[in-house]
């Protein structure tokens, strides 16, 4: 019998992988691009850390409004994805898609720093004042008035052709040494042709290539809800969607490694990702660094501080003629300590200004919620719970633990409130006022009813399905009660429905106007 022995185990060290390439994805849409992105913000940032991306650039369709909830999601990361983001110097990048009426090419438009964010902020608010709504209309000049500080990629049309190129030039030219051409594979066949074709006319135009993979969702499984969302938004069933849809599944974020695999010609547009995240300075955070408020609301050189201490003891002798309660008087003493330790005094004066004009005008108005714990807010008008005969909670109203400003509610009648908000406007201007914008999310009822309509279902299987759904519920209906209803749970079509409604729940749907609630601004607000 012939034994062979086994070779002797090597005790010569293998080499340790090397790290992945250096990446940051900086084309990505969000579902705050409305019908088009298929991931809430929260996912594409936790999933962008998840896999060692350097940054991640939030780039909606002429708007900014989902780096809000991108910056948020930022610094509620898992505490394990926190260790991944401190060890990759992980940061988010602001920035729009820039989408022009004048047959300019799309751009996206990262500020270099907070007064570059302010023009890009009031050049889309410039775009949307001019078109209906849900809608920007931008021309090129506006990018010219607004463009200082910007750092641009040029987002090419799947063929470029030299309509192109000579755009591409004319940006170059105009933002000199702030262009770049983004690209990205298509997957449809040609892509190392199309690549070199870029290549090439970024050389001649001076504007470098930097590697994206155009993002629409966080995750390959993403891609069905994208799919019916191009439908919603078409107005058409998955079955007759055709072209319409995206031709692949791969725009979702990728491992750093890949996208070098995808890039491995053209390494240089992998680092640039680099170069890119470290021109754009600019956070979020700066904005609510230091609360800002409008210095009129003192006027004639009195320190606020003063001014509010006056007219609360004005307010004491309106409220209490025959004299203010020893109980009273300890409780507005205390929290004006506080007022004047946290900096407040500028945030009362500004209600009670804004209250002071509703009396004026005989306004019937009521200050609510938490704010009706203070004793101050009280005897300055702007709630009506006497701390002479109530134990107010101010603790609920003003904390040393929360380093914001405390929230005062004042309800105004519905029919004259115009003339409050008008009021505002004239009293701080239009370019230091505006009124918040708020979000409206798919509900389970109206996710439903899109989904269902864009697979093709009948009106009578999305009218049965709707009725299980009880008024505002933030629930698709289950398994059980879509069988007590009359349909089979378990049909491919039906549960792939069901499946698709109940992620898009939440889902925000569009953007609107808050009734009431406003910004007021010391300086300019873009």
């Amino acid at each position: 019998m012939t034994v062979i022995p086994f070779p002797a185990r090597s005790t010569e060290k293998r080499p340790a992988p090397s790290p992945p390439p250096a990446y940051a994805e900086l084309q990505v849409t969000t579902n705050f691009s409305f019908l088009r992105g298929a991931s809430h913000p929260k996912e594409l940032v936790a999933q962008a850390a998840a896999l060692g991306h350097t940054a991640i650039a939030v780039a909606d369709r002429n708007s900014v409004a989902g780096v809000v909830r991108a910056h948020l999601a930022f610094d509620e990361l898992s505490d394990e994805l926190q260790e991944l983001r401190k060890a990759n110097n992980f940061r988010l990048v602001v920035g729009a898609r820039l989408d022009f009426r004048d047959g300019s090419p799309s751009l996206l438009c990262f500020p270099e720093d907070r007064a570059a964010y302010g023009r890009l902020s009031r050049l889309l608010s410039e775009g949307k004042r001019r078109a209906p709504k849900g809608e920007c209309f931008l021309d090129y000049a506006d990018l010219l008035e607004f463009g200082e500080g910007q750092i641009v990629l040029a987002v090419p049309p799947a063929r470029p052709d030299e309509a192109f190129a000579t755009a591409l030039a004319r940006l170059a030219g105009d933002f000199a040494g702030r262009t770049y051409l983004a690209a990205s594979h298509l997957y449809r066949g040609g892509d190392a042709r199309r690549l070199a074709g870029l290549a090439a006319m970024a050389e001649r135009a001076g504007a470098p290539l930097v590697a994206t993979n155009d993002v629409l969702y966080h995750e390959a499984e993403r891609r069905r809800l994208q799919d019916v969302l191009t439908c919603i938004r078409e107005g058409c069933t998955i079955d007759e969607a055709g072209l319409r849809l995206e031709p692949n599944g791969e725009r979702h974020l990728k491992h750093p490694t890949e996208m070098a695999r995808l890039f491995r010609n053209y390494p240089d547009a992998l680092a640039r990702t680099q170069e890119v995240v470290g021109r754009c300075r600019f956070s979020l955070k700066e904005l609510t660094a230091a609360y800002e408020y409008p210095e009129e609301i003192a006027p004639d050189g009195e320190l606020p501080q003063h001014r509010l201490v006056r007219l609360t003891e004005e307010g004491l002798a309106r409220r209490y003629p025959a004299g203010v309660p020893d109980k009273v008087r300890r409780q507005v003493e205390a929290e004006l300590a506080l007022i004047e330790q946290r900096g407040y005094a500028p945030f009362f004066l500004t209600v009670e200004d804004i209250v002071r004009k509703a009396r004026e005008l005989k306004i019937l108005h009521q200050g609510r919620g938490s704010a009706a714990n203070s004793a101050v807010c009280y005897v300055l008008g702007i709630t009506n719970v006497n701390p002479a005969t109530a134990d107010l909670l101010f603790a609920r109203f003003i904390s040393t633990a929360r380093d914001e400003p405390p929230d005062i509610d004042v309800d105004f009648e519905h029919e004259e409130r115009e003339k409050i908000i008008q009021y505002i406007y004239e009293r701080f201007g239009r370019h230091r006022a505006g009124l918040v914008s708020t979000v409206i999310s798919y509900r389970a009822r109206g996710a439903l009813r899109e989904v269902g309509k864009a697979m093709g279902l009948s009106h009578d299987v999305i009218g049965g399905l709707s009725g299980l759904i009880w008024g505002w519920s933030q629930e698709k209906p289950t398994a059980d009660r879509v069988r007590e209803a009359g349909f089979d749970p378990e049909d491919g079509r039906l549960a792939l429905t069901l499946e698709l409604a109940g992620t898009l729940i939440g889902f925000p749907r569009h953007l609107s106007q808050h009734p009431g609630g406003f910004v007021i601004a010391r300086g300019r607000l873009d």
